[in-house]
């Protein structure tokens, strides 16, 4: 397109002393005339260009109207690359990489210079959720809403949603917009997403930003204690932060932490098998060993001190 090729020039201008139109040429993939014609159009836009004739000459930015090339260092340049990477670890594609091709146009070794930093955005789930970073990207810069089936906890339920925003938080991605079942807006997260369709064009409302603290998102209903064996200190430091225990005389590590709700609670504490105690609250130890109770009931037909392990814990 013109305009992108446009910009690519002036990228080149900002970044370099003096061009010349065949490197330009070469540059965009186009002829020498297309390239003066980009200049003249630069020119009539209010930039001061110079083209120079000769053995020496070229195009170049007017004195004193050329924007300091060290407004941005070589490091940042290269955190702005890192962030742009991030993102096409997501999208499928290297848009972004290619945008960072024109930020950098002149300064190649930008490109190819700090390597020591690599953040990827993707998911174990990338072959299904790019497709729909993309589509969901697509329909927020058109305004489209969206369609499509929504795996809960409460339950299986289908949305029509006007999509404003994607965000990652916790590891995850997640759509922000209104939901047109619930009149309000909601946070959705991708992989529950199944079927999913672009439908018809909204009007844009006022979109409020989402509290995505942890205390709004994640409610401290239940404050738990438990004791883990030193075995899954990993886990507990992986999972929830080394502030989250503390390692008693015996070795054991005492465990406190909230949790959002009791089946969290439950199936938490159950999935460390006999390597983890549930403390409080009291009224959730029978949870637990009901819990407990139901695996003892599937696997009873085995009779063996093995498959009882898990129960055995807690039903006492």
């Amino acid at each position: 397109m013109k305009l992108d090729r446009m910009i690519g020039i002036l990228s080149i201008l900002l970044q370099k002393e003096k061009v010349t139109a065949p490197y330009l040429a070469k540059k965009f993939e186009v002829s020498r005339r297309t390239i003066n014609r980009d200049i003249e159009a630069l020119c009539m836009a209010g930039i001061p260009l110079v083209t120079e004739p000769g053995k020496n000459g070229g195009v170049s930015i007017m004195e004193g109207y050329k924007i300091d090339r060290t407004l941005l260092s070589t490091s940042d340049m290269q955190a702005i690359l890192a962030g742009l990477r991030s993102l096409d670890s997501v999208s499928g594609t290297n848009r972004y990489a290619q945008l960072m091709e024109k930020l950098s146009a002149g300064a190649s070794n930008l490109l190819a210079g700090d390597m020591h930093i690599f953040i990827d955005l993707s998911s174990w789930y990338r072959d299904s959720l790019s497709p729909k970073i993309e589509l969901l990207h697509d329909a927020i810069l058109s305004g489209h809403k969206v369609s499509f089936a929504y795996f809960a906890p409460r339950g299986e339920s289908r949305r029509i949603v006007e999509p404003y925003h994607l965000i990652f938080q916790w590891s995850s991605w997640y759509l922000w917009g209104w939901c047109g079942c619930r009149e309000d807006f909601r946070l959705f997260k991708l992989v529950r997403m199944t079927e999913l369709q672009v439908g018809e064009a909204f009007e844009k409302r006022a979109v409020p930003l989402p509290d995505l603290s942890s205390e709004r998102v994640f409610p401290h209903l239940y404050q738990v204690k438990a004791k883990i064996q030193p075995e899954y200190k990993w886990r507990l430091i992986e999972e929830y932060g080394p502030e989250s225990f503390a390692v008693q005389p015996d070795g054991t590590l005492l465990f406190s932490f909230g949790f959002t709700d009791k089946d969290t609670v439950v199936r938490w504490i159950a999935s460390f098998g006999d390597g983890a105690e549930l403390l409080e609250p009291e009224e959730l130890r029978k949870d637990v060993a009901a819990f407990a109770e139901g695996i003892k009931g599937k696997y009873a037909g085995n009779s063996s001190a093995q498959d009882f392990a898990l129960a055995a814990k807690y039903v006492k």
